[in-house]
């Protein structure tokens, strides 16, 4: 028999290789499941992991993919290494693409430089503002920011809904609940011809670097660190706790609502209804596959938009289910957690009791 011992310090090479774990014991899961509706499991995976890299289409879309997942993960890992969780990104996500979007329709027969930044700050401030609403209840009356940041996601989707039946509606959409598409100057300009790869890619890849400094170099990312390590320890040191998670909640919404403008001035041109897609929820997966690290948010993202596009791909070419995909994704969640006890306990034989 064995048990869970506590480790005194935890060494560097498990923290790494336990994201591998998890991947590795999703496949093994994932095969059975796929095995069970049927499909070849062998096949499923390689479709799923291997063949997207084979493809220049896919490789490009990849990086679309990722891109809203690294930006809206970094934002949530602050406020998860400070002990802060912020389990709305999708609603912040959405009322950012809401805001830029309505910017962009504003202005939407005026051209210039000015109107793509001006929708991006006008995204990030409706992700921010729409944060600060659970951070408000959070340090005034102590409500769980879990649930208020949930909860609030469903609010989002419905307003967004209304919006584009009603004032934002394409007037000559036939009644279709949708925006006008965006013009030429409020969308995202190509960075790589021939493909879809926009700007934001390059703007999350700029945010990983940002990150890392502010993280490691920075007293706000040691005073992050601190408060989420050490509570008591940081309130002696002078961090104000209240103050600090106002910041982490607004800073996390910020980072969605850039997210979801990117999504509307990029692949989408347009605010719909089918705009959440779930990037909020799953880039909680991302940043803790990426260890709450940049670099590591940053890998964990194309190895999860290599899930999205091997998904679709196994859903047209196999016939798996939508539905078979996502669990796919959760089941990544899940054992990332499992696999999570490794670094902080180590398995030891179990001692005898005397006879």
């Amino acid at each position: 028999m064995f048990r869970l011992e506590p480790r005194a310090v935890t060494p560097v090479w498990i923290t790494a290789v336990t994201p591998l774990l998890a991947v590795l014991a999703t496949m093994i899961a994932g095969g059975i499941l796929f095995a069970l509706l049927g499909k070849d499991p062998f096949e499923t995976i390689r479709v799923i992991f291997v063949a997207p890299l084979g493809d220049p289409y896919s490789r490009t879309e990849m990086l679309i993919k990722a891109a809203p997942l690294v930006l809206i993960a970094l934002g949530l890992s602050f406020g998860f290494r400070a002990g802060i969780w912020n389990i709305g990104a999708e609603g912040q996500y959405v009322m950012g693409a809401l805001a830029g979007g309505a910017v962009g329709l504003a202005f939407w027969n005026v051209e210039g430089a000015w109107l793509l930044p001006l929708m991006a700050l006008a995204g990030m401030a409706g992700g921010c503002l729409w944060a600060l609403i659970p951070a408000f209840l959070k340090v005034r009356f102590n409500a769980n920011e879990i649930l208020v940041s949930l909860m609030l996601v469903y609010v989002a989707t419905l307003f967004l809904s209304a919006m584009v039946s009603g004032p934002l509606r394409d007037p000559a959409g036939f009644n279709f609940p949708q925006s006008r598409l965006l013009h030429e100057s409020a969308r995202l300009p190509i960075v790589l011809e021939g493909t879809r790869v926009h700007v934001g890619v390059l703007v999350a890849l700029i945010a990983v670097v940002v990150a890392q400094i502010v993280l490691t170099r920075h007293l706000f990312g040691f005073n992050v660190r601190l408060l989420g390590q050490a509570p008591r320890a940081a309130a002696f040191a002078g961090v104000n706790a209240k103050r600090l998670t106002v910041v982490l909640l607004g800073l996390s919404g910020a980072l969605a609502g850039l997210a979801g403008i990117f999504e509307v001035t990029g692949p989408i041109g347009q605010l719909q209804p089918s705009l959440p897609v779930g990037y909020g929820f799953t880039a909680i997966i991302v940043a803790f596959l990426g260890r709450l690290n940049p670099v590591g948010i940053l890998l964990a993202g194309m190895v999860m938009a290599l899930t999205y596009i091997g998904g679709e791909t196994a859903q047209f070419s196999l016939g798996i289910p939508a539905a078979a995909i996502s669990v796919f994704q959760g089941l990544l969640l899940f054992f990332l957690l499992a696999v999570d006890l490794l670094t902080r306990y180590r398995v030891v034989p179990a001692k005898r009791s005397g006879v």
